[in-house]
């Protein structure tokens, strides 16, 4: 099935002509939308490019947040194409053994809950490289993906797990549903927040699930991120930054209910989230009005919340820029520990593009690469021992204690690391 690209977007080498900028929520359609944080404009930010295009300039987009003042949503209005974003997705879930480790404990633990009948059948919306299914499978499942990365897609079909290079949509899932019958369980874990068309998605959804079927799937908290300082998670892919109560309004009105929440770790924290068809035979847990209530209480429908998380980022950014500044000054060389797209994130609002002499991250995949937008090179581990930095900033700072350890010599033979999140400090 061929990949579809939408009208809105027109084909042009310019970031303009890459954006859409809707005016209106994504859940619940209310144009009374105040904007509540405003980071720095990035280049797409897993763009990371070999040697023979660093000549290129990356295009930046936006990254404005906004919360709707009707239902509580906050999510970025501007979108970019998502064939641009995910179309030539490059990054396989096998590569990250603890997120495969995740994903075993996940399916073991839904299928645990929700006891599917055996060779009924699965479905994974953004199934990457098939490794949630592969467990689906092995639990005696019926399984199916949906990815719209052709080469990823393809990739899983020819492993066993049959795979539509697609995004999903109602179309798309009535089709499915006429072929194969309604999905005992679908999952969308981490691209429930992807989609400018959430609308359309849960329509689908809804219409495919079995009458005792479970809608499960995975997103960052917004609660989480504020009280952590996340803010490095909100990038271009990541639309919707999810809070419970507008999503149980939200699926409400497409003919489904929130059943539960379990609060899971991932991704500076997250929850995952499970719905049944309105009037379906499970009951609803006590913890959904719990987790609302606790939400009302700390304002998460309010603006406030967001002006002093704004500050609280704006005051880290400035003590930050002041150590780099003076250590600067000293002249003193600095690399940066980690190369994913929060890297991106944090490389932009934090102003290191002409500070960081080189990036280095454990994944081979990105060593050899230059980062988007800065193009500062990107180096395996081991440079922070050749080339000798006299400080390591890790950006990839929700694995500090993990490197900390890992690079214990490194601090040992004089250098030190600075970690700039949740609160600045050195190591």
């Amino acid at each position: 099935m061929a990949l579809s690209k939408p009208s809105r977007f027109l084909a042009s080498g310019t970031a303009q002509k890459h954006v859409f900028h809707r005016n209106t929520c994504r859940l619940c359609d209310s144009s009374k939308l105040d904007p509540v944080l405003k980071l720095t404009p990035t280049p797409l930010p897993d763009a990371y490019i070999s040697k023979n295009r660093i000549h290129e300039a990356q295009d930046v987009f936006p990254l404005d947040v906004f919360l709707c003042r009707e239902c509580g949503h906050v999510q970025l209005l501007d979108v970019v194409d998502p064939q641009l974003l995910f179309g030539h997705y490059l990054y396989e879930t096998s590569s990250s053994t603890g997120l495969v480790e995740h994903f075993r404990r996940y399916v073991s633990e839904v299928c645990q809950s929700i006891k599917p009948p055996a060779n009924s059948l699965a479905i994974d919306i953004g199934s990457n490289d098939g490794t949630l299914l592969s467990f689906l499978k092995q639990q005696g499942l019926n399984v199916f993906g949906v990815d719209p990365a052709e080469e990823i897609a393809q990739k899983a079909t020819q492993s066993g797990i049959r795979t539509i290079p697609a995004f999903f949509t109602s179309v798309l899932a009535r089709t499915i549903r006429k072929e194969h019958g309604p999905a005992s369980i679908i999952c969308a874990n981490n691209v429930f927040a992807h989609s400018d068309n959430l609308g359309d998605m849960a329509s689908g959804i809804s219409h495919l699930l079995a009458q005792d079927g479970v809608f499960v799937f995975e997103v960052s908290y917004l609660l989480d991120m504020i009280e952590g300082l996340v803010f490095d998670f909100i990038y271009q892919e990541h639309l919707c930054y999810h809070s419970v109560k507008p999503l149980q309004r939200f699926l409400k009105k497409h003919g489904m209910e929130l059943i539960d929440i379990k609060h899971v770790p991932s991704k500076g924290g997250s929850i995952r989230v499970f719905a049944q068809l309105l009037g379906g035979p499970r009951k609803i847990s006590s913890t959904v009005n719990e987790i609302i209530k606790t939400e009302a209480n700390v304002g998460l429908d309010r603006p406030e919340i967001f002006q002093a998380y704004s500050l609280k980022i704006e005051n880290l950014r400035l003590q930050f820029l002041n150590l780099i500044q003076e250590l600067t000054k000293q002249g003193k060389k600095i690399a940066g520990y980690g190369a994913s797209a929060t890297v991106t994130i944090l490389t932009y609002h934090f102003n290191l593009g002409n500070v960081l002499k080189f990036l280095v991250d454990d994944n081979p995949a990105r060593q050899n690469l230059y980062s988007p937008g800065y193009h500062i090179p990107v180096l395996a581990p081991n440079a922070i021992y050749e080339q000798k930095p006299d400080y390591v900033v890790i950006l990839a700072w929700r694995f500090a204690e993990m490197i900390l350890k890992r690079h214990k010599k490194f601090s040992d033979e004089g250098g030190c690391f600075i970690i700039p999140l949740p609160k600045l400090r050195t190591a």
